[in-house]
């Protein structure tokens, strides 16, 4: 994927376009998290970098449900969390705490999202984090970093900590506190915390049986997790390189049906 920040600059057509588009995506995941129950009242946030080198990024406008955002509704915020325009919905700039220290340090990270699930925090709250109970935690083997807490993320002091606990992984797990993914795009980051979600309600309910837990030796996960994330020279047989765009695809007719004024 291009890197949106040192790219070429678009014309102010292509720009409103693109911003548009991406407007659209994310009012899209917004609908997801909720539709999928992955929500916290009106807490939590979703950010998407836009193109250009103003650092602009949209996120919810705060004190509506994630079933009431819109692509219109988004508010576009600067690194700040500050509104770059005209808005009549209210921005959390606390909230953009976390979210602004990641797109800051990391290009790659153009949108970054940020749950409370009930599974996300009992995993978070566990000393061994993340286990490789089940295939689909394979995917984050030794590839989600961990971050302690420190309180409600409200101190810029906090920010360069979460940067260097995040590192280059795909996803945080901020102890005592929830989940959190980026992505080059707003599907990849949600995609990302789906299967996130899925491994720690997993390992919550195969720990609830009370007996030892299964799981497999280190090579075999490390293999498993190359498998899933497409990284190094895969040795299997067959190669599956699109299944996460037909996830989204499908994903997206599920959105056309129970949401379409998304777009809106």
């Amino acid at each position: 994927m291009t890197d949106i920040l040192t790219a070429p600059a678009l014309t102010p057509a292509d720009a409103a376009a693109e911003e548009a588009r991406l407007r659209r995506e994310l009012a899209a995941v917004y609908r997801l998290v909720a539709h999928f129950r992955m929500t916290d009242l009106i807490f939590t946030h979703i950010s998407q970098r836009l193109p250009g080198p103003e650092h602009h990024f949209l996120i919810n406008p705060y004190g509506l449900f994630f079933e009431e955002i819109t692509a219109s509704n988004l508010v576009k915020i600067d690194l700040d969390g500050n509104p770059v325009e005209p808005t009549p919905h209210p921005v959390n700039p606390a909230g953009f705490v976390i979210h602004s220290a990641i797109h800051r340090a990391r290009p790659d990270a153009h949108c970054v999202l940020h749950t409370h699930t009930k599974a996300g925090c009992a995993v978070a709250a566990q000393q061994g984090g993340l286990l490789p109970v089940n295939q689909m935690s394979m995917e984050f083997h030794r590839r989600v970093g961990y971050h302690d807490y420190e309180g409600v993320a409200l101190n810029l002091d906090e920010q360069r900590r979460l940067v260097a606990d995040i590192g280059s992984h795909p996803a945080l797990i901020l102890r005592n506190h929830g989940l959190l993914t980026v992505g080059e795009s707003a599907k990849q980051a949600f995609l990302r915390m789906y299967y996130l979600e899925k491994a720690c309600e997993i390992q919550v309910t195969a720990q609830a049986g009370g007996t030892p837990l299964v799981l497999p030796p280190e090579d075999v996960c490390e293999y498993s997790a190359q498998q899933l994330t497409g990284e190094g020279e895969s040795s299997s047989d067959f190669v599956d390189d699109q299944a996460y765009d037909l996830a989204w695809g499908a994903l997206l007719r599920l959105v056309e049906r129970i949401a379409p004024d998304y777009k809106d």
